[in-house]
């Protein structure tokens, strides 16, 4: 796996964050009316009691913009903002990219846009890149956004799947360090042969022998459950190892919220306190992209996260690809 080396100063830091979430509610109860399952099946295997649904006429876009524009009320101006980066595996079209929808709509004229494709992982890969991106002196800001409309890409007559997923964004803005405020590490890695374990098709309906030209989300959740546990636990570890830190010097861990069960499991491999880890996934549901911002949100606000302390988010998904960023808020 690819260890970059800490970025020379000047560094970057992600000043601010905002979420949205739509106002559709899908419950576990509102589920087992439409495949065999039950609340309690579903608590005791994910952790999941309900989830975020968009409406009919709301895409990631709409749900984007919004996380975008609570942002702008919570710094001020986005005038400065030179990139913008969109993680996501639920555009609105393959092109214009989700990025560039977002450039439009929040009137970022100046701005350029790309979106990152990295499935769950896509927030911290997309928050790695805008650090890289600050630090060279490509862009003075880089605007953030990951979203996804994930029950759009649903097949509700396999419980295995669509208990899971919900529909969320959140939005983060990268910009130069200070003293107190940066981030320190990134990481990145990936086990494609792994790939045929959970994936959507495209133009090309098959993949490892299987065919499937629907276009939703197809997983093999034992062996992505295996996969996480294992590898996401190692890569942890092996990125604090780097760092010279260990679990007591994280303040806030903040893994992608897949399921309950896997996140507990990753607490207890690497030795981070289930107290000091955020997650999402208990009234959200897994949101993909959304899940680490969707996770931290709530801390940020009502005071438990403070500047200056460490928080480590690790995504985790379809590639299967990881990443994990190292920073001081």
């Amino acid at each position: 796996m690819f260890h970059p080396a800490p970025a020379p100063v000047p560094r970057a830091r992600v000043a601010d964050m905002a979420v949205y979430v739509p106002d559709g509610r899908l419950t576990n109860a509102d589920l087992a009316a439409m495949v065999e399952t039950s609340d309690e099946w579903i608590v005791q295997r994910t952790g999941i009691r309900e989830r975020s649904i968009a409406a009919n006429d709301q895409f990631a876009s709409d749900l984007c913009l919004e996380a975008v524009r609570r942002l702008r009320e919570r710094v001020g101006s986005l005038d400065r903002v030179d990139v913008v980066i969109a993680a996501t595996s639920t555009a609105d079209y393959v092109f214009p990219s989700l990025a560039a929808q977002i450039q439009f709509g929040a009137g970022l004229k100046h701005a350029g846009a790309f979106d990152v494709g990295a499935a769950c992982a896509g927030f911290p890969y997309a928050i790695n890149i805008a650090s890289a991106m600050v630090v060279s002196g490509q862009a003075r800001e880089v605007l953030v956004v990951g979203g996804e409309v994930m029950t759009k890409a649903l097949d509700y007559t396999d419980r295995s799947t669509c208990i899971l997923f919900g529909d969320g964004a959140g939005a983060a803005l990268v910009v130069p360090a200070n003293e107190r405020s940066y981030i320190e590490r990134s990481t990145y890695g990936c086990d494609g042969e792994g790939g045929k374990y959970l994936y959507r098709t495209s133009i090309r309906h098959d993949i490892a022998g299987h065919e499937d030209d629907t276009g939703l989300l197809r997983q093999s959740g034992s062996d992505v459950y295996k996969w996480a546990v294992r590898r996401i636990s190692e890569s942890i570890l092996e990125m604090l190892a780097a760092a010279n830190l260990t679990a007591s010097d994280v303040d806030w861990f903040v893994p992608h919220s897949a399921n309950l069960r896997i996140v507990e499991a990753l607490c207890t491999r690497t030795g981070i306190p289930r107290e000091r880890t955020l997650t999402s996934i208990e009234t959200y549901g897994n949101t993909s992209t959304a899940s680490i911002p969707l996770a931290l949100m709530p801390a940020l606000d009502d005071g438990r996260v403070k500047r200056g302390d460490r928080i480590l988010m690790y995504g985790f998904g379809g590639g299967l690809v990881h990443a994990g960023t190292l920073l001081r808020w």
